[in-house]
C-alpha cells in the first residue's frame, strides 16, 4: 500500500482532493444498477397488467422521450445549479419516486397510468443526473486522465447493467413484483448519499469571450474529452490550438439564470459545438454512426437467431459478448489516449468498429459473430470515452453541462431513424444486407475520420506526455 502511494507520488492533499473520483465512480454506477433493475421490471409490469402491444410499448416509450424532449435543458441545470447537489438531490428524489412506487405495486394496486408516469418522471429527473455527472468529472479528476476516468466509467456501467442489473430484474420479479423497485430505491438512496460526499469544485471565474481552449490531441474525448458529447477525454498540457485561429464561439456567455431564459441558455450548447470545428466533426461523426450502430441493436436479436443459428437459450450468453466487450474498451480507453493521442486513438477506433461490422456482416455461426460483437462494443465503449473526455478539457466549466447534453441529444436523434430504416430494410432484402449497410456507413465514416480528425502540427503524443508527467493518477 505504501509502496503504491510512493509510486503515483500522491501526497495526501492529492489524494483527499482525486479520491472523489471512486466516489462518483460508485454513484454513477448504483444509479445505472438501479436503471437496469427498474427498465426490465417496468416492462414486465406492463405485460402482468395488459397484453396489449400498444400499452406496454407506451411504457417503454415513456423511458425514452425525456432525453429527447429536455435533454437540452438538463444540461441548462446542470450549468446553473451545484453539480454535486444537483446529482444528489436527483438521486433523492429518484429513491423517494421508486420508493412509493414499490409499495404500490406491493398493494396490487397498480395501472398503466401509474407506469407511464413513474417511467416519464424517472427518466427525466435521468437526464439531469447524467448533465451534472458529465460536468462534474473534470473539478475531480486532472485533464489527463479524463480519458481513463471516463472509460473506467463506461466499463462500470457496462457490467452493473449488463452482467448484474438485467439478469437480476427477472429473478428479483419473479420473487415479487415490487422487490426489483425497492432495490432500485435503496440504490438511488446510496447514490445521493455518495454524491454528497464529493468535494464541491471551486466557483468558476466568468469567461468573457469562451474560446475553444487550445487543445491537445492526447486526450480529448475520454481519453480527450467527450461526453456524448463528442465523448470527452482531455490530458492536460501547455495548450495548444486545434484550429489554426481560434475564434470565439460565444461573444459572451448567455447566463443561465433568468425566467424564460432556459430555453435560450440550452442554445448555446449547440452553437460551442457548431463552432468549434473539432467539437463539429466528432459529434457529426458519432451521429452517422449511432445511425449504423441503432439499425443493428433494433435486428440484432433476429440476425443471432436466423443468421447466426444461436438457440433461443443462448441468446443470452451471446448477448454478454457485448457486455464483455463494453468493459474491456472502457478499461482500455485510456491506454489508447496515451500511446496515440485522443483525435488518432478515434479514428482507429472507427477502424476497429469497421472491421467488426464486417466480420459480423459475414459469420453464420455464433461464435465469430459474438466475437465480432465483443469486438464491436469494445470500440463503442472506447469511443464514448474519448470523445467524452475531449469535451470535458476544450469547453469551458460553466458550459460543460449544456454542450455535454447537447451533443448527446443530437446523437440520440439518429437513434429511431436507424431503427426505422433498418427494419424496413430487413424487410425488403433480408438480414444480412443491413450488416452490409452498416458496414459500408462505417467505412465512409472511417475515410472521412482520417481527413477530419487528423491531428495538426504540435499536437503530439509526446506533447500530452510531457503535460502529465508531474500529475497524480487521479483514478488509480
Amino acid at each position: 500500500m505504501a509502496g503504491a502511494t510512493a509510486r503515483l507520488g500522491l501526497g495526501s492533499a492529492r489524494r483527499t482532493r482525486f479520491g472523489g473520483f471512486w466516489t462518483l465512480w460508485t454513484a454513477t454506477v448504483l444509479s445505472r444498477l438501479g436503471d437496469a433493475l427498474r427498465t426490465p421490471a417496468l416492462a414486465l409490469l406492463a405485460a402482468s397488467v395488459s397484453r396489449d402491444p400498444r400499452v406496454v410499448a407506451s411504457v417503454v416509450v415513456a423511458g425514452q422521450l425525456p432525453p429527447l424532449l429536455f435533454g437540452l435543458l438538463g444540461g441548462v441545470y446542470a450549468d446553473r445549479w451545484d453539480r454535486r447537489r444537483t446529482m444528489a438531490i436527483v438521486d433523492g428524489l429518484r429513491a423517494v419516486l421508486v420508493a412509493g412506487f414499490a409499495l404500490l405495486v406491493g398493494t396490487g394496486d397498480v395501472g398503466i397510468v401509474a407506469l407511464v408516469c413513474c417511467a416519464l418522471l424517472l427518466a427525466t429527473l435521468g437526464v439531469v443526473f447524467d448533465a451534472a455527472a458529465f460536468a462534474v468529472l473534470p473539478g475531480i479528476v486532472p485533464a489527463d486522465r479524463l480519458a481513463v476516468a471516463n472509460g473506467r466509467l463506461q466499463a462500470g456501467t457496462a457490467v452493473a447493467g449488463g452482467f448484474v442489473g438485467a439478469p437480476l430484474a427477472g429473478v428479483l420479479f419473479a420473487v415479487a413484483a415490487a422487490l426489483p423497485f425497492a432495490v432500485d430505491a435503496v440504490t438511488f438512496a446510496v447514490a445521493a448519499l455518495l454524491a454528497l460526499t464529493l468535494r464541491p469544485t471551486p466557483p468558476m471565474g466568468p469567461t468573457p469571450t469562451p474560446t475553444p481552449t487550445p487543445t491537445q490531441i492526447s486526450h480529448p474525448l475520454l481519453s480527450a474529452p467527450r461526453p456524448l458529447l463528442s465523448a470527452p477525454r482531455p490530458l492536460l498540457s501547455a495548450p495548444r490550438p486545434l484550429l489554426s485561429a481560434p475564434r470565439p464561439l460565444l461573444s459572451t456567455p448567455r447566463p443561465v439564470g433568468g425566467r424564460g431564459a432556459a430555453w435560450r441558455a440550452a442554445g448555446d450548447g449547440l452553437r460551442w459545438i457548431w463552432r468549434d470545428a473539432t467539437m463539429r466533426r466528432i459529434t457529426g461523426l458519432t451521429v452517422v454512426t449511432n445511425l449504423a450502430t441503432s439499425g443493428l441493436i433494433a435486428i440484432i436479436v433476429l440476425y443471432a437467431l436466423e443468421v447466426l443459428a444461436v438457440p433461443a437459450a443462448g441468446y443470452g450468453l451471446f448477448m454478454a459478448a457485448a457486455v464483455f466487450g463494453a468493459l474491456v474498451g472502457g478499461l482500455c480507453a485510456g491506454r489508447l489516449a496515451t500511446r496515440l493521442g485522443t483525435l488518432p486513438g478515434l479514428r482507429w477506433v472507427l477502424v476497429a468498429e469497421t472491421l467488426a461490422v464486417a466480420a459480423l456482416a459475414m459469420a453464420r455461426h455464433p461464435v465469430p459473430g459474438a466475437i465480432a460483437l465483443a469486438l464491436f462494443s469494445a470500440g463503442t465503449a472506447t469511443w464514448n470515452a474519448l470523445w467524452s473526455a475531449y469535451g470535458q478539457r476544450n469547453v469551458p466549466a460553466e458550459l460543460l453541462g449544456r454542450v455535454g447534453s447537447a451533443q448527446r441529444t443530437v446523437g440520440l436523434l439518429a437513434a429511431p431513424v436507424g431503427a426505422i430504416l433498418a427494419g424496413a430494410l430487413g424487410s425488403a432484402a433480408g438480414l444480412p444486407p443491413v450488416l452490409y449497410a452498416a458496414t459500408a456507413i462505417f467505412a465512409l465514416t472511417t475515410a472521412a475520420s482520417w481527413h477530419s480528425l487528423r491531428p495538426t502540427r504540435g499536437t503530439t503524443v509526446e506533447a500530452e506526455r510531457s503535460a502529465r508527467h508531474d500529475l497524480p493518477d487521479a483514478t488509480s
